[in-house]
C-alpha cells in the first residue's frame, strides 16, 4: 500500500476546493418537467411538486410542500457517485465517460473540473478521517485522497489478481472499506479500458492499513450500489445483474455476513446507487425503464415501496448533504438533480 504523510483537516479542505479555480463549467438551476416558461424567460414551478410521489403514507411526512426537484447542472455523459463535502460546502461527482470528477459549490452554485483524468472514477465515499475514498474503473483499484491531495493506492488486486473494476464504497464505524466489483468498467472503452474478468463479482471488506481484502459475498451477479443501515447491522446491495433486485445481509460483528434476502424486487428496471435515511428507510438510484420510473424510489425498512421521485433522466446514484444533511443530490445520466426533504441521511462520521 502507498502511503503519504499526513497533513491537517484544514489543509485537506484547501487543497480539495483547488478544482474551484479551474474553468468553470457554469450553472443550470432549471427545474425539471411540469413548468411555465414566462415571457422573460424565467421559470416557475407550482408547488406542490408532483415530481415528488406519495405512494405510502410513510412517506408523506418526508415530503416538502413548497419544496421543487432543481436540476442544478447538466453537461456530463454519465453522472455517477456523489460524495458532500459539509466541511467545505460542496458536492463531488463522477463523470465517467469524460474521465473526470465534477465539483459543485453551495455558495455559488458554480461547477467546477475537480480532478481530469480521474481514472475513470465511479462510486465515491468518505472515511471517518474525511478523506475522499474513490472506486477507480481505468486502474481497477481502490483509491484514497490524502489531505495534501496526493492519492494513496489502498488495494489494486486480491490474491494476485486485478479487481474488475470497482464500482461503488462505504465505510464501516470500524474504519473498514465495504466495496462492490461488478466489472462494467473493463466490458466497453467508453468507461475505462476493455479487459477480461479476472475475478468473480464479489463484494469486498478492505482493511485500510494492512491492505488486505476478505470476500463477504461471491453470490451476486452485478453487485452495484450498497449501503449500510443506520445501525450498521444491515448491508443493502442492488445487484443489476439477473434477476434484478435490491438484496438485504445481515452484517454479524461488523466484520461477516449473514444468508442473503431478496429486499425488493426491482424488474423491470435497475437499482443502482443506495442511501440510508436515519429512519432506516432506503433510497434508491433508478432507471432503464423511462418516464414513470426513472428517478429515486424510497423503501421502508420493511422492503414496502412507499415513495418516488420522479426525474426526466435515469438516476445513477443519490447522496445527502447540505447543511442538515436533508438536501438529496442525484447523479442522473447527463446531470445533477437535487430536492430537499424532511428525511436526514445517515452521517458518514
Amino acid at each position: 500500500m502507498n502511503t503519504h504523510k499526513h497533513l491537517s483537516r484544514r489543509t485537506f479542505l484547501r487543497n480539495l476546493s483547488v478544482g474551484a479555480a479551474l474553468p468553470l463549467l457554469g450553472t443550470v438551476g432549471t427545474l425539471t418537467g411540469w413548468t411555465d416558461t414566462f415571457p422573460d424567460g424565467k421559470i416557475i414551478k407550482r408547488y406542490p411538486d408532483p415530481a415528488i410521489e406519495v405512494i405510502d403514507d410513510r412517506f408523506a411526512k418526508y415530503k416538502i410542500g413548497n419544496a421543487v426537484v432543481e436540476r442544478l447542472w447538466t453537461g456530463a455523459r454519465w453522472s455517477e457517485g456523489p460524495v458532500w463535502f459539509g466541511d467545505g460546502g460542496y458536492l463531488l461527482w463522477s463523470d465517467i465517460p469524460n474521465n473526470r470528477i465534477l465539483k459543485w459549490q453551495e455558495a455559488t452554485g458554480k461547477v467546477s473540473v475537480y480532478r481530469k483524468p480521474s481514472n475513470y472514477t465511479n462510486g465515491h465515499t468518505r472515511d471517518r478521517q474525511g478523506r475522499l475514498i474513490s472506486c477507480e474503473h481505468g486502474t481497477r483499484r481502490v483509491t484514497r485522497t490524502e489531505y495534501d491531495g496526493t492519492i494513496t493506492v489502498l488495494i489494486d488486486n486480491f490474491e494476485g489478481k486485478r479487481f474488475n473494476a470497482p464500482n461503488d464504497v462505504v465505510v464501516h464505524p470500524d474504519g473498514h472499506i465495504w466495496f462492490t466489483d461488478p466489472g462494467y468498467g473493463i466490458m466497453f472503452n467508453y468507461e475505462g479500458h476493455k479487459a477480461e474478468f479476472e475475478l468473480p463479482t464479489n463484494v469486498y471488506r478492505l482493511n485500510p492499513e494492512t491492505g488486505k481484502a476478505t470476500v463477504m459475498t461471491n453470490v451476486l451477479e452485478k453487485p452495484n450500489g450498497l449501503c449500510f443501515s443506520p445501525k450498521y447491522d444491515k448491508l443493502y446491495v442492488a445487484d443489476t445483474g439477473s434477476p434484478k433486485n435490491i438484496m438485504v445481509f445481515d452484517v454479524i460483528d461488523g466484520e461477516r455476513l449473514g444468508k442473503k434476502e431478496v429486499f425488493y424486487e426491482t424488474a423491470p428496471g435497475n437499482a443502482d446507487g443506495l442511501r440510508c435515511d436515519t429512519d432506516g428507510n432506503v433510497w434508491a438510484g433508478a432507471g432503464w425503464v423511462g418516464e414513470g420510473y426513472d428517478g429515486v424510489h424510497i423503501f421502508a425498512p420493511d422492503g414496502k415501496l412507499i415513495g418516488k421521485i420522479h426525474l426526466p433522466e435515469i438516476c445513477s446514484n443519490i447522496c445527502f448533504g447540505g447543511v442538515k444533511r436533508n438536501r438529496l443530490f442525484m447523479t442522473a445520466s447527463q446531470s445533477l438533480y437535487s430536492v430537499f426533504v424532511e428525511a436526514q441521511g445517515v452521517p458518514f462520521f
